[in-house]
């Protein structure tokens, strides 16, 4: 380990990583340090690891913390280390209308760590996994993974989402899904299922939208699937855009720029069918690693 001031550089797996301004308070309002989400993620990496493993990353960057400026990075920054995975990959839906753009993909974690010092606080990721075939460019595979992203408007909460949830976990299930929850760490959660009946984003999403319509219609006092915002107040958004190739959807175990360090945390259906108030469901970064080492990966059946 070398350091100065303000740089450290460490050793990490066999990569030298400079880590900086680790004593920079990104959460002012619990003086949660960038040394700290450095800390969280490393420990968090051996079960967030394999659900980041091959998947194009989008970082939501927060480099004077959560009460600053944002902006999200898709292509891979000028300085990126050459030992980090990177590919270059179409971009649909590109706003900045570019034709391809270099993702990073973090698959081991001297990269997770690098990428948490950008103070890559958000990690989205899509509903697919780069696909390489010999002797053609990398691509977007097919879906892996199919979601439904319940977004409650107010004064609905994260318990309205819930009963939304245990409605559509028998419906998934009569499909032969089978789904498992997790909060998306701010307000709202998230459904996830493997994709081992769909070859196509396309088919994912008609799916999903399909769902969405027919809880819209069966319960019309809870369930909205348009994104308008004037249907939303007091209803859950049944959001089954997400399982577009070009969307992203917040990362299993990933914080949240929230005025805690909030994670995106596995639940239990116990936890979801028993929630009274939105307090139920709300972790911080080290209630998720007590979660973890009590009861290991939740969402380790999604993986293949």
């Amino acid at each position: 380990m070398s350091s100065n001031a303000t740089k450290v550089v460490v050793d990490v797996e066999g990569r030298q990583v400079a880590l900086t301004n680790l004593e920079k308070v990104l959460y002012p309002a619990v003086g949660f340090t960038k040394g700290q989400v450095l800390d969280y993620y490393t420990r968090i990496a051996p079960v967030l690891l394999p659900h980041l493993a091959g998947r194009p990353l989008t970082r939501k960057r927060y480099p004077d913390g959560v009460d600053g400026p944002v902006f999200f990075e898709k292509n891979a920054p000028r300085g990126t280390p050459d030992w980090v995975h990177t590919e270059v990959l179409p971009s649909p839906g590109s706003t900045k209308n570019r034709e391809t753009i270099e993702y990073v993909i973090v698959d081991d974690l001297a990269t997770l760590v690098w990428t948490a010092n950008l103070a890559s606080l958000e990690l989205h990721t899509p509903m697919w996994r780069v696909q390489k075939k010999r002797g053609r460019p990398a691509e977007p595979g097919p879906p892996d993974l199919v979601v439904f992203d319940l977004d409650p408007g107010e004064p609905a909460t994260i318990v309205e989402c819930c009963e939304v949830a245990v409605l559509l976990r028998e419906v998934l299930q009569e499909d032969g899904l089978e789904p498992l929850p997790k909060t998306s760490g701010s307000k709202g959660m998230q459904l996830y299922a493997r994709a081992d009946h769909f070859s196509s984003s396309e088919e994912t999403s008609a799916y999903a939208k399909g769902l969405a319509q027919r809880f819209e219609k069966s319960h019309p006092d809870l369930v909205v699937h348009r994104m308008t915002k004037a249907l939303r107040p007091g209803k859950v958004l049944v959001d089954w855009s997400q399982n577009s190739a070009a969307k992203t959807t917040v990362s299993v175990y990933s914080l949240r720029a929230r005025e805690r360090p909030t994670v995106s945390t596995p639940l239990t259906w116990d936890e979801v069918e028993t929630c009274e108030k939105p307090q139920d469901l709300v972790f911080t970064s080290d209630d998720v690693l007590t979660r973890v080492a009590d009861h290991g990966d939740l969402f380790a059946p999604l993986l293949s």
